[in-house]
């Protein structure tokens, strides 16, 4: 039985249109752009029902939100995200302040 709740793998701020494209088998993305086109058409009524649905509809439970999730996609993949010593760190170059030729 199909319940409608948050998704975890189409979260982009509470996982609210991710739960709701699921539940009715639409692309969350589609949503996404009807919301936002209705927001600026000046439907007021989208962000407090965007955030009551958020309050109101239940989370998914499978699984830790952090794994899958779109939230993460600029974190470094594998090791620390500092440089290895063999990379070297490039210096910058000098300038000369008084040099307006590109403009």
């Amino acid at each position: 039985m199909k319940r409608l709740k948050k998704s975890r793998h189409n979260a982009v701020i509470f996982g609210v249109l991710g739960g709701l494209g699921e539940y009715f088998n639409i692309d969350p993305v589609i949503l996404r752009v009807i919301v936002v086109v209705l927001t600026f058409i000046g439907v007021g009524s989208t962000v407090p029902l965007y955030l009551i649905l958020a309050l109101v509809m239940p989370d998914d439970e499978r699984g830790p939100r952090s794994s899958g999730s779109n939230r993460d996609w600029n974190r470094p993949r594998g090791g620390s995200g500092r440089p290895s010593p063999s990379q070297k760190r490039k210096e910058a170059e000098k300038v000369e302040e008084d040099d307006w030729s590109d403009f």
